[in-house]
């Protein structure tokens, strides 16, 4: 039996989701208002938004008719997660958009206009984490604490990684192929934590799952060192960027290169502060 709770649209979250779905939905209005475009980067874009739009106001349904709380998944760490998701999303396509978009346009009112909502709801999808996830003492599930949200970052990261990936670029050197292999292999683990949890699968793990963890965490973080410094020196090794008119900025294979160097060490921080929040909550935590 549907039961309405109004309570839900009333409490902080609630009214941060509702602003969310305002938001995305005038955003992708406006863009779409401008035109189509083939652009990749603006079929992202849209689909970030539309995506947001509808996953926030599904979310929003579930839990105003009481269905959220028959569905075989831990609710709350599905939401903290997506909260997470879509605030690195929508930021992507707060920067993404104005730099390929509203430079090159004659009349870009609708274009700014957009991107002002973007990075407004970008804040608002922010200020929804920090209200879902875990405070401190609080019981909860896995994906609503800092290393669970650094899963969530950590497999976003692996996905920008990889959308600059080029074939031709990596098949050229073993070490490059090795770091394209770290990626996928962390890529695929938080991956897996991430569905584990939310559909609420831990008990399938051989062992006890914060210690497989923290193990995971130390390896990736090993293994990503190893990345940090091979993918730059093969990547730039008698490389260097093309000129301005042959190569734009945005358009450039060379710029996918640094976009992974870049988003390679970010990683490497990420797991970083994993490792030491894992450490923490199984060798410190426990023992008081």
């Amino acid at each position: 039996m549907v039961t309405l709770d109004f309570r839900t649209l009333t409490v902080p979250v609630g009214i941060v989701r509702i602003l969310e779905v305002i938001f995305t939905c005038i955003t992708f209005s406006l863009v779409a208002s401008v035109g189509h475009s083939t652009n990749s980067f603006w079929t992202w874009c849209m689909f970030t938004w539309c995506f947001c739009f509808c996953v926030t106001f599904l979310i929003i349904v579930l839990e105003f008719t009481s269905l959220s709380a028959k569905l075989p998944i831990s609710w709350d760490d599905f939401t903290t997660a997506f909260a997470m998701l879509a605030t690195l999303m929508v930021l992507a396509a707060s920067i993404i958009y104005p730099i390929f978009f509203i430079k090159f346009c004659s009349s870009c009112g609708k274009q700014i206009a957009a991107t002002v909502l973007s990075c407004l709801t970008f804040i608002l999808y922010a200020v929804e984490v920090g209200l879902t996830r875990a405070k401190p003492g609080e019981i909860s599930g896995f994906l609503s604490t800092v290393p669970g949200l650094l899963k969530v970052l950590e497999a976003f990261v692996a996905c920008i990684i990889f959308i600059c990936l080029d074939y031709n670029q990596f098949s050229k050197y073993a070490g490059l192929q090795w770091c394209v292999a770290v990626y996928c292999i962390c890529f695929i683990f938080a991956v897996l934590v991430i569905i584990f949890t939310i559909c609420r699968l831990l008990s399938l793990f051989p062992a006890p799952f914060d210690k497989v963890l923290t193990g995971c965490n130390v390896l990736a973080v090993l293994m990503y060192i190893t990345a940090a410094v091979v993918w730059p020196v093969y990547s730039f090794k008698n490389n260097s960027r093309p000129s301005y008119s042959s190569c734009p900025v945005g358009l450039c294979p060379w710029d996918n290169l640094l976009v992974i160097s870049f988003m390679t060490c970010f990683n490497l921080a990420a797991y970083i502060a994993d490792t030491v929040y894992s450490f923490r909550l199984v060798f410190f935590i426990r023992r008081t």
